[in-house]
């Protein structure tokens, strides 16, 4: 054998275990890859299941008197145990969110006490002005970034069912005026036909539209806030992107400067 070819060779060992070294971290979970996967236990779920039922709640999106899904449709929903529900369900009722009633029409409802505008105004009360412009800021890039895309890839047609709902808007009932608007800001952003940036949006709506309830109490603020999505549809309608991000930016510093107002009003 030549020398050249000794598998003896100190180079060829230090080699060796240099490669194999290397195959191991290569095969070694790493300290991220590891805290992926640790289990949240169920403590954490039910905490996550009572801050997802609380937000809907204080957030108007489940009224007043209404019938939560049962402890069993609601586990299969959020994929935890009945008991984890349970657990939840037991902290909101601590909280004066949710009552249950018992007997054949019995099972948890939302309580009547349960107010999206006291808890509206307690949150805008609580947040700092810094806050409430960071808020803006994320809001208004991530919507800025759909109407973009919605402006570029929307049909016509798809727009116009948009505006439709624009139209038939009736403020007499403000609870429906606030859904109908979240709506259709949601409806708007998915034509940019980006799933991740949509479910981005339809999370900071839902973290945005307790505090726009309190701005929905006054008719000139419906209007203005009416006339600029209008606006933002217009451009999205037109295929103008720039001219739909500008009308979101103007949408959203319009109602950020409102809830500075309205903040310092009522100090």
């Amino acid at each position: 054998m030549h020398p050249s070819e000794s598998i003896d060779a100190p180079e060829h060992r230090a080699a060796v275990d240099s490669d194999a070294a290397r195959s191991r971290d290569a095969t070694r979970p790493g300290r991220l890859h590891g805290s992926l996967f640790q289990s949240i236990g169920d403590a954490g779920r039910a905490e996550l299941v009572e801050r997802r039922l609380a937000g809907a709640i204080t957030g108007g999106h489940l009224r007043a008197g209404e019938r939560l899904p049962s402890e069993n449709d609601l586990a299969r929903t959020f994929g935890v145990a009945p008991t984890t529900v349970r657990e939840s369900l037991l902290a909101l009722r601590s909280q004066g969110l949710v009552v249950t009633k018992r007997g054949r029409n019995g099972g948890s409802f939302v309580a009547d006490s349960a107010d999206p505008v006291a808890h509206a105004r307690t949150a805008l009360a609580e947040t700092s002005r810094l806050a409430l412009r960071d808020l803006g800021a994320h809001y208004s890039a991530i919507t800025a970034a759909c109407v973009r895309l919605a402006a570029r890839r929307a049909a016509p047609s798809e727009v116009q069912q948009i505006r439709s709902r624009l139209v038939r808007l009736d403020d007499a009932d403000l609870a429906q005026w606030r859904s109908t608007l979240d709506d259709v800001q949601v409806e708007l952003v998915s034509l940019s036909q980006s799933a991740r940036l949509t479910r981005e949006q339809m999370r900071l709506q839902a973290e945005f539209s307790p505090l726009l309830r309190l701005l929905d109490a006054e008719s000139g603020s419906r209007v203005t806030q009416h006339q600029l999505l209008v606006t933002v549809v217009d451009a999205v309608e037109a295929g103008d992107d720039q001219a739909a991000v500008d009308a979101t930016e103007r949408m959203v510093d319009s109602v950020i400067n409102a809830l500075i107002e309205l903040q310092s009003k009522n100090r």
